[in-house]
């Protein structure tokens, strides 16, 4: 829309209001006037007509023609301005008499038809004026006044009239009428001029003082003479322009002060960054010192342990008495509880300072928590406690994630809920619960126990770093405050959730949920379901939760459950459920009550003594299985027709380190090299039961010296020793020219820092062993890297079977599946490699396809295509061109054809 300034808006309100009444009224009195002049015309020719029209009925009468023509003549000279022509019709309408000569008599005369009028008619036209009116004789007129009789007039007398004179007049009257509304119009442009002028001009200085104003010139004034409202404007104005000056003034003073307040506050700010600095520095010094405080406590506590878990399991294989046996079980248990503790303190620093890395690989979530349970079931017995867990039968077992980590977790659950519950129960649940996406598993774990329960007040320093709920709780329970702190952290970096429900006296409820990726390949070990579903039972149990969590693991196999109503000699199976506070002799009398009427009795025991287990077998009873019962233990129990011949349904204790010592001996040299004589001592040990020949020394370089003269199979090296440590005695051997220079070494060293394995494996280590030293994973590297004794050609073998079946579980069916899938990532994998040695593949699509086929390799025993493919990878991630990996790649194809036939033997 258009904006019009002040000058134009008092122009138009001046002029359009003058100009609009002068032209209405103008307008009003020059028609009124006009129609005024006609009405006087009209009168005029009707004041000649009708006398004419009586002075011509005598002639009309007679026809007497002359006389009529001298009648019309006469008039027409006396009335010449005012009439054009007159004319004189009979009652026929035949023209007698014209004044003058007329051009178009048809004007004057009636249309064709119309009847003489009995009066006078006046007909407008455009320029003139026709006037009509009869000529009656004297006879018809009185005959008309007395009698209703109709006139029959003699003729009629038309006479046109000219309207120059009244249209010069109105013209006149119009002119001066216009010229009154622009006499008007010239006394209101001079009246709004003079209102600009006295208006419009002080405003515009106004606004000109304003924009100066505005753009910071602030000594601008309004000056002149007003009066009225503008005097007081300009004085509002020049008034604020002089605040506003003050004003201005002030505030520069006040910016002034705060520029010299900012420099200071600036330097201070400075000085401040100097002193943070030097603080973080200082922090990062503390960090480092920390660490390596970490690193040497880890070490110096280690060392020790190493000796005397070692020597006390070593000293549990020989021939012991009862008592001794159980002095070696005490010193193992506190040395493994001194152990946890530095594992608690070691987690809680790679978590408070982010260096925990979560694995993602394949798991059985099952196996993963009955490991567990059966780990706790002891600790739990011992206490008098029942001991249980149910898996909803939705929750999906094979899973990807840390498995480790989530057997740390649930490990601190129970473990505290067994440390701070007298008597009751602990349960363990694992619900579904909705995923976010399809192809991952959400689970929801609880973890009930009938304790102390926890306040609310103390509930708020639960999670806190070397804190329990209660002072007293820690003289009287121990332990390090750290257990649910690094539980807490583990959920969240595992993108969990943790829960506490408690109340005090009644017992509590830990609650943590996660959302895991679902396992291509089934993991745990297939239940013989077909046989399950012929079976029927009989199940007994004194506690409702863990005869709830049974019951239901049966009726998802498909079990028939009989009622005791139902008992019947064509029963399969009697299960007996026994709470911890039952008496022998009270177990004893129900496997005798069954076995009477002829049932097969496993009872199910809060107990993991053997010597109870074999008095309960030598009274009757099938088999006894501990509480919580493994759910493979329990489903052979029920197949298998010779269950005390199966190993794995035996307490723990008696297979664990017999099965280790059984293992046949590897045909191998070995070289084992520590500073400390209990360790070297332990780790010759360790190793004469599993390779042909042991070699020791002290220190590095006496493993150098060896290492010159003879040829081993592997190398174990402590790192912190005397003279050589192990990095620098690794890196030298690798250096040389002697038999060793590819030789695996394996680092043995108590720093259970994170990041310190890859840190030895860039400096040449291959592998890396913890202390306390774990016997089975000593016998683990031991067969992954023995040499092979089949065939000649067993030195090109691509596929290290045992490797494979390590890496999964010692589960033969998930080893050969896990080969197959290999092959099938092979298929998709080698078309793409031959584009690439055809230079027809982008090193970015090439680099998916070998991270791909190395993240499967992993876990399939084939450590030299495994190697190969770590190389690729490698190099692709250097940026390295597609040319210059074309031997490696020409390689990985040969090794493809090697696998593949290779894999025959196996899938």
């Amino acid at each position: 829309m258009t904006k019009y300034g002040l000058r134009a808006r008092i122009l138009a309100y001046t002029l359009i209001p003058t100009l609009l009444i002068g032209v209405f009224l103008a307008s009003y009195f020059t028609v009124s006037r006009y129609q005024q002049l006609e009405n006087a015309l009209i009168r005029q020719g009707v004041n000649v007509i009708e006398p004419m029209a009586l002075a011509s009925e005598l002639p009309l009468s007679n026809r007497n023609r002359e006389a009529l023509n001298r009648l019309l003549s006469n008039i027409h000279r006396n009335n010449s301005p005012l009439i054009s022509a007159i004319a004189l019709f009979d009652d026929q309408g035949k023209l007698l008499v014209t004044s003058n000569y007329h051009k178009d008599f048809n004007v004057l005369s009636l249309k064709d038809g119309e009847s003489i009028p009995l009066s006078t008619t006046v007909e407008t036209r455009e320029g003139d004026i026709v006037l009509r009116t009869p000529v009656l004789s004297d006879a018809i007129k009185s005959e008309a006044i007395w009698e209703d009789v109709a006139a029959k007039p003699l003729g009629y007398i038309s006479m046109q009239l000219t309207n120059d004179s009244a249209m010069l007049v109105h013209y006149k009257e119009t002119f001066m009428a216009g010229l009154i509304v622009l006499l008007g119009v010239l006394l209101s442009t001079l009246f709004g001029l003079r209102l600009i002028k006295g208006v419009s001009q002080p405003i515009t200085d106004m606004i000109t003082a304003i924009y100066k104003i505005r753009e910071g010139r602030l000594d601008t004034r309004v000056h002149g003479e007003f009066t009225g409202e503008m005097h007081m404007l300009k004085n509002g104005i020049n008034a604020m322009a002089k605040s506003l000056a003050e004003y201005h003034e002030e505030m520069q003073q006040n910016i002034d002060q705060a520029t010299s307040d900012l420099r200071e506050t600036l330097e201070q700010i400075e000085i401040q960054n100097i002193e943070l600095d030097m603080a973080k520095k200082r922090a990062q010094e503390a960090a480092r010192v920390k660490t390596e405080f970490l690193a040497n406590m880890s070490h110096e506590l280690r060392t020790p342990l190493n000796g005397v878990i070692g020597f006390a399991r070593q000293l549990q294989k020989t021939r012991l008495s009862t008592n001794q046996l159980d002095y070696l079980t005490t010193i193992e248990k506190s040395a493994q509880n001194l152990l946890s503790i530095i594992n608690d303190i070691l987690d809680f620093s790679k978590l408070e300072a982010g260096k925990l890395t979560m694995e993602h690989i394949p798991f059985s979530l099952r196996d993963t928590l009955q490991e567990v349970m059966t780990l706790l079931a002891p600790s739990a017995h011992d206490k008098g406690l029942e001991l249980s867990m149910r898996v909803d039968a939705a929750v999906q077992d094979s899973l990807m994630g840390d498995a480790l980590r989530l057997q740390q977790v649930l490990t601190n659950l129970v473990g505290n809920a067994i440390k701070f519950t007298e008597q009751g129960n602990v349960d363990v649940r694992v619900d579904v619960s909705p995923a976010s996406l399809p192809e991952r598993a959400a689970l929801c774990i609880h973890v009930k126990d009938t304790g102390i329960g926890i306040t609310d007040q103390q509930r708020r320093q639960l999670f806190q770093a070397f804190n329990q709920a209660d002072s007293s709780i820690s003289r009287r329970y121990g332990g390090t405050g750290l257990g649910l702190v690094i539980t807490q952290k583990l959920v969240q970096q595992m993108a969990g959730r943790i829960r506490l429900h408690s109340e005090p006296g009644v017992g509590s409820v830990f609650s943590f949920t996660l959302e895991l990726d679902q396992a291509r390949v089934p993991l745990a070990e297939p239940l013989p379901l077909a046989e399950l579903s012929q079976k029927s039972v009989f199940y007994q149990e004194a506690d409702e939760f863990s005869y709830r969590a049974t019951q239901a693991l049966l009726r998802e196999w498909g079990v028939t459950l009989v009622n005791e109503s139902s008992l019947s000699s064509c029963l399969d199976y009697v299960l007996l459920g026994f709470s911890p506070h039952a008496l022998p002799s009270e177990i004893e009398q129900s496997i005798s009550q069954f076995k009477q009427q002829g049932h097969k009795v496993v009872v199910l025991l809060s107990s993991t003594d053997p010597l109870l287990a074999e008095a309960l077998i030598n009274s009757g009873a099938e088999l006894c299985l501990t509480k919580p019962v493994h759910y493979q233990k329990l489903a052979h129990a029920l197949t298998q027709p010779n269950v005390l011949s199966l190993p794995y349904l035996l307490p723990a204790t008696q297979v664990a380190l017999p099965s280790l010592a059984a293992t046949q001996k590897q045909t191998m040299r070995v070289l084992a090299v520590d500073d400390n004589p209990a360790n070297l001592k332990l780790i010759s040990a360790l190793l004469s039961e599993q390779v042909s020949q042991v070699d020791t020394c002290s220190n590095g370089q006496e493993a150098l010296n060896l290492a010159t003269v003879n040829h081993y199979d592997v190398i174990f090296m402590d790192i912190q020793m005397p003279l050589l440590d192990g990095i620098q005695a690794t890196q030298e051997i690798r250096k040389s020219s002697g038999p060793n220079r590819h030789t695996p070494i394996i680092a043995v060293t108590a720093h259970a820092i994170a990041g310190e394995r890859e840190r030895l494996m860039r400096q040449g280590i291959d592998d890396y062993l913890a202390k306390p030293l774990d016997e089975r994973m000593l016998a683990e590297l031991i067969r992954r890297f023995a040499r092979p004794v089949t065939t000649p050609d067993a030195s090109h073998s691509q596929i290290n079977w045992p490797l494979a079946l390590s890496r999964a579980g010692n589960k033969e069916h998930l080893a050969k599946e896990m080969l197959r899938l290999l092959l099938e990532t092979i298929d998709e994998c080698e078309p793409l490699l031959n584009k690439a040695v055809n230079s027809e593949l982008e090193s970015q699509t090439l680099h998916s396809a070998i991270h791909k086929l190395h993240g499967g390799s992993v876990y399939c025993g084939v450590p030299q295509l495994q190697a190969l493919l770590a190389q690729l990878e490698q190099a692709l991630l250097a940026k390295q061109p597609v040319s210059a990996i074309e031997p490696e790649l020409l390689e990985l194809l040969e090794r493809f054809a090697q696998i593949r036939h290779q894999a025959k033997h196996y899938v």
